[in-house]
């Protein structure tokens, strides 16, 4: 199941690539920033969490959730910067929103469940290919 998800996410932030190339070619300007907060949003997602060596109590758990919280604003402001200061970057994002906010805000089991239709509908593809 976890290959499914690594392959949805990898499937979206080659999408995101793919955008980002379009309006470089489009604009002859290079997105490095726009880049960049793409780059670090899949570190983010792809990170595995050390295991570990206790269970963690609820306070523990809520430090977590905070600092998850925390970089999940900083996430949106980035986004928010780049998309107020650029009408075609806020165009991009609002057409695609349909395809990554499922991503940034599922659930593991939203995620898994997405992974899972995400390869059937290639195998889909792939068999209409044949």
């Amino acid at each position: 199941m976890a290959a499914k998800a690594e392959d949805a996410n990898a499937h979206l932030f080659q999408f995101l690539s793919d955008l980002i190339d379009r309006v470089e070619a489009e604009s002859n300007q290079p997105e490095t920033e726009l880049r960049s907060k793409i780059k670090a949003l899949v570190l983010e997602t792809t990170k595995v969490p050390s295991t570990p060596s206790k269970q963690p109590d609820e306070v523990e758990i809520a430090k977590e959730l905070d600092k998850i919280s925390a970089k999940l604003d900083s996430v949106d402001e980035l986004l928010s910067s780049s998309s107020e200061a650029d009408r075609e970057v806020q165009s991009l994002l609002s057409g695609t929103a349909d395809l990554w906010m499922p991503v940034i805000t599922a659930t593991a089991d939203e995620r898994r469940a997405l992974a899972a239709s995400v390869v059937a509908e290639e195998h889909d593809i792939i068999k209409k290919q044949s």
